[in-house]
C-alpha cells in the first residue's frame, strides 16, 4: 500500500502526519464521523479487513490533501486533482491509483448514497500486461532450501500448493485433511472456497508444524486466552469454538495481537510481512536478481505443473481463477522458455 506518511512529506497541500483529524461537518458522536462511517458501511457489505485499511488511507489522504475540506464539498474537480496529483506527482502504480479511485466512488456512492454523471466518466487508467517472475525447478530448490521452522513448512506449502500467501496463514487445522490428501482453502480471493492436493512430500513437516501450533494451543487453554479470531458472526453463534483446535491456526503467531476490529486479545496467525522479508533474504542468497516475492511460488507452481503436461482446466481451479484467460498468461511464458522456440540465430550460429 502506498504510504500516506510518504504521501504528504511533499504534498503542496499537505497537513502534518498524525492522528486523523476531526472534519468539518462531523458530529462529535465518533460513530457519526467520516472514517467511521466509511468503516461501518465497508463492514455492512463485508469488505475485507485489508480492503477497509486501504480504503480508509485513501479517504484520509484525499481530505489532507485538500487542506482538511469535508468530501461534502469537494466533486469531481477535486477527485480528477487528487488523482492527477497521484499520478503526476507521486508516480504511483496504475494499481494504486485505480485503489485511490474506488476508495473515493465508494466513500461518494455508498457512504454520501450519492449516484452522479461524473463518478461514471472519471477515466480509470489500464492495467498493463506484465509476465510473471518464474523460478526454473532449481532455483526453486535452491530458495527452500535456505528455510527453516515454520518458514519452511510455509514456503513448501505456497509452491506445493499454489496457494496464497493470505491463504495459507489463514489455514485452519481443521482444514487439512490427510486422510483424503488434500486441504480445503477457505474464503479465497473473491470470498470463494476450493481444494488443492496435499503433497506427500511436504505431510511430515505439515504433522510437526501442527505439534508446534498444538503446544501453542494447550499454552493459551492452561492460561485461560481468548483463541483465534472467527469469521463473520460465529464467534456469537458458536462461543466456544474460537478455542477449539479445529479452529486454531496452522502458522500461529509466537506471541499475541489485538484485533483491530473488536479490540479483543487474541493469537494471530504469522504476519505475511514477517515471511515476505525471509523470503527476499533467502532469493539474495539463493543469488535470484530477479524480482521475486512469495506470490512467485504461486506462479511457479502453475508453470512447472503445465510444462508437466497438467491440463490448463485444471490449473486454473487449484488457482482459484474465474476465467481460464488469467490461467492463460502462464503459457505465455512457456511459449518461449526452455528452447520451445528456437532462434534463428541458433541456426546462423549453432553453439
Amino acid at each position: 500500500m502506498y504510504s500516506i506518511e510518504r504521501c504528504f512529506t511533499h504534498g503542496a497541500a499537505s497537513a502534518p502526519v498524525g492522528p486523523a483529524p476531526a472534519l468539518p461537518g462531523d458530529s462529535g458522536a465518533p460513530q457519526q464521523r467520516l472514517l467511521g462511517q466509511l468503516r461501518e458501511q465497508l463492514r455492512y457489505l463485508h469488505y475485507s479487513l485489508r480492503t477497509e485499511e486501504a480504503y480508509v488511507h485513501w479517504v484520509r489522504a484525499f481530505v489532507r490533501w485538500s487542506g482538511l475540506r469535508h468530501p461534502r464539498q469537494m466533486g469531481a474537480a477535486e477527485v480528477q486533482a487528487f488523482l492527477a496529483w497521484l499520478a503526476t506527482e507521486r508516480h504511483v502504480s496504475v494499481s494504486t491509483h485505480r485503489q485511490a479511485l474506488a476508495a473515493l466512488l465508494f466513500l461518494y456512492q455508498k457512504v454520501f448514497g450519492q449516484q452522479l454523471p461524473w463518478m461514471q466518466a472519471l477515466e480509470r487508467p489500464q492495467r498493463k500486461a506484465r509476465l510473471p517472475v518464474v523460478l526454473a525447478v532449481a532455483e526453486v530448490r535452491a530458495v527452500l532450501a535456505l528455510f527453516d521452522g515454520a518458514h519452511a513448512v510455509l514456503a513448501q506449502l505456497l509452491y506445493g500448493t499454489g496457494m496464497r500467501i493470505t491463504e495459507a496463514l489463514q489455514l485452519r487445522t481443521k482444514d487439512v485433511d490427510f486422510e483424503r490428501s488434500v486441504i480445503v482453502v477457505r474464503c479465497g480471493k473473491g470470498g470463494k472456497d476450493r481444494v488443492v492436493m496435499l503433497p506427500a512430500s511436504l505431510v511430515p513437516a505439515l504433522k510437526t508444524q501442527l505439534r508446534r501450533a498444538h503446544g501453542l494451543w494447550l499454552a493459551d487453554g492452561r492460561a485461560g486466552r481468548g483463541g483465534v479470531q472467527m469469521p463473520d458472526a460465529l464467534q456469537r453463534k458458536y462461543p466456544r469454538a474460537g478455542s477449539s483446535w479445529a479452529w486454531f491456526w496452522v502458522f500461529p503467531q509466537a506471541t499475541l495481537s489485538v484485533d483491530p476490529r473488536s479490540g479483543v486479545q487474541h493469537r494471530h496467525h504469522l504476519y505475511d510481512q514477517t515471511f515476505q522479508r525471509a523470503f527476499r533474504q533467502a532469493a539474495l542468497a539463493a543469488g535470484i536478481t530477479r524480482p521475486a516475492t512469495p506470490h512467485t511460488l504461486r506462479h511457479c507452481f502453475a508453470t512447472h505443473l503445465l510444462q508437466a503436461g497438467t491440463d490448463i482446466r485444471t490449473v486454473q481451479k487449484l488457482l482459484g481463477h474465474s476465467d481460464v484467460s488469467t490461467t492463460m498468461i502462464y503459457t505465455h511464458v512457456l511459449e518461449v522458455a526452455g528452447g520451445a522456440v528456437r532462434s534463428p540465430l541458433d541456426a546462423l550460429l549453432p553453439a
